[in-house]
């Protein structure tokens, strides 16, 4: 007799451009962000998947409600801008990467009281950019989390390989497997790409946070 799937959890309004599939060794639905992306669920069936360079991911959940998210971002590279005017883009992007994040939480039914974080990445993979790149990723979310009181409980940080990461915000287990060689240059052209929109396009804006 052949078994069936458990029906698809929703997609919180929001989310339907996520890629949501059905994780057959894991038993699982997932959902597959990509840089810049980030997905918010209370569902128990499903999992936050991703595969990390540079680029860092923090896993935010409220563990008295279940409902939990994960980003996948990177600091812009500084370019042409003077040191002072790139600090103040970068921490303006990356604290609406942090905030997003947790403002789709609450509005899910977080508590913003009882959020904690485990975060994963900032790996040395771009060869074509400065080894600061993901260590400047790291101290950024280290930093964000100190300054905005959540508490970090675990991290997995730095080295030189890609991780691939699956998150469950109902329980908060993070499984992160380190990816000792690659296939072929997806995931290294899909953060190239990523910091070319950086560069192109404008910081983003502020979250209200409520």
């Amino acid at each position: 007799m052949m078994s069936h799937n458990p029906q698809q959890p929703t997609a919180a309004s929001g989310f339907g451009h996520i890629n949501r599939y059905w994780d057959r060794q894991n038993q699982v639905w997932a959902a597959k962000i990509l840089p810049g992306q980030l997905y918010v669920t209370g569902a128990r069936q499903e999992v936050i998947c991703t595969t990390l360079g540079s680029c860092v991911s923090a896993c935010i959940r409220d563990p008295k409600t279940g409902i939990g998210g994960m980003n996948h971002f990177m600091l812009p590279i500084k370019d042409g801008h003077s040191s002072e005017d790139w600090m103040d883009q970068a921490t303006r992007y990356g604290s609406y990467a942090m905030e997003h994040l947790i403002n789709e939480i609450m509005k899910a039914g977080g508590n913003r009281n009882n959020l904690e974080m485990k975060v994963t990445g900032g790996a040395r993979v771009i060869q074509s950019m400065s080894n600061m790149v993901g260590q400047r990723n790291i101290d950024f979310v280290l930093n964000y989390a100190e300054v905005e009181g959540i508490t970090v409980i675990s991290q997995d940080l730095g080295d030189i390989y890609p991780r691939k990461v699956m998150y469950y915000p109902t329980t908060g287990r993070l499984r992160v497997k380190k990816l000792r060689s690659l296939h072929n240059d997806t995931l290294i052209q899909r953060e190239e790409n990523y910091v070319h929109e950086l560069e192109a396009g404008p910081v983003a804006g502020d979250v209200e946070l409520f």
